[in-house]
């Protein structure tokens, strides 16, 4: 029986296919755990070092065009809104998207799947000039060359946590985007307590975000995707049923979760985005993530990380496969 590296985040859903109580017909997986798993996408993209790994999509698309030898699987482990990303400096004066313009705004690296998507976002809906903003980050791009001249990094050590609390960036991006981390995505970076908002703190640049999260997906159908699942390509060659196989076992996996935890009390974010979006938080296949899958080529490419004649049909994204919406 062949054995398949595999290196997933924390998923109550995915744990089933990791403990081997779901089976890939001729393979056994073994599991590999990275800490954090944002590590290993940088480890997967530049060194094929696992077998199947989950990969942030933006750096998945980015690692497509570039010829690395990765394919996927219509496999979205996690979701997000991104309308409460954006915190902004106690004196920064910012109030609404368009005081951004000119602003400097904290993010980890350039082309992390936040950033792309909130500023997808704030120019598509709000009409800002993301080419306005110096965008400061402190971390390394998975595949570099591609950010604008717009970027500057950080070079004193300090967090980007620090900077906005000194006033020497004007708003930044929370979680592990942005100030909600410090250190490189290694074993060992440091993920801090993120300053609570309020008077002395940073504070929202869309108070009602979950209101707007909420209207945007009703009108789009844009369901923000963070995370998708990458194959080596030579396995897949090896034996072209894996893709299937392996999507067959992460749907498995997932419906497994659901029966005994419908209500997703094990990850509430989720269970609070399934009433969000009225169904499944993490819809697999393709057919039924066609307007997110678009949505992100598109500010990719709006963006300057992906080409415009990079083929950005959903189904030419992934490995040729069976992938019954789950």
């Amino acid at each position: 029986m062949t054995k398949l590296s595999v290196v997933l985040g924390e998923y109550a859903h995915g744990k089933p296919l990791l403990d081997g109580d779901v089976a890939i017909d001729g393979y056994e997986v073994n599991p590999v755990e990275v800490k954090p798993v944002i590590g290993a996408y940088r480890r997967m993209i530049r060194d094929l070092e696992f077998d199947v790994c989950e990969l942030a999509p933006t750096s998945y698309l980015m690692a497509l065009q570039a010829g690395v030898r990765l394919t996927a699987i219509p496999v979205f482990l996690n979701r997000r809104f991104h309308h409460a990303d954006v915190q902004c400096g106690t004196a920064s004066g910012i109030r609404f998207p368009g005081d951004l313009k000119g602003k400097r705004i904290g993010v980890r690296a350039y082309t992390v799947t936040t950033g792309v998507w909130v500023r997808g976002i704030l120019r598509d809906e709000y009409g800002l000039d993301i080419d306005s903003v110096t965008w400061v980050v402190d971390d390394d791009d998975h595949i570099e060359g591609r950010a604008p001249s717009n970027v500057e990094r950080v070079t004193d050590g300090r967090s980007l946590g620090e900077h906005l609390r000194s006033g020497d960036i004007d708003a930044a991006f929370s979680g592990n985007a942005g100030t909600g981390r410090a250190g490189a995505p290694r074993a060992g970076w440091a993920a801090p307590a993120e300053q609570p908002a309020g008077e002395d703190g940073p504070y929202p640049l869309f108070p009602d975000h979950d209101v707007l999260a909420a209207d945007w997906f009703l009108r789009t159908g844009i369901y923000p995707l963070h995370s998708v699942i990458a194959v080596r390509s030579e396995l897949v060659e090896a034996d072209p049923s894996l893709p299937t196989k392996l999507y067959a076992a992460f749907a498995e996996s997932k419906k497994r979760q659901v029966a005994a935890d419908p209500e997703w009390t094990a990850l509430p974010r989720l269970a609070k985005q399934a009433k969000q979006v009225d169904g499944d938080p993490i819809p697999y296949g393709i057919t039924s993530n066609d307007a997110s899958l678009r949505a992100l080529v598109k500010f990719s490419r709006d963006q300057g990380l992906l080409d415009a004649d990079f083929d950005g049909e959903p189904a030419a994204l992934f490995a040729a496969g069976d992938y019954p919406d789950a």
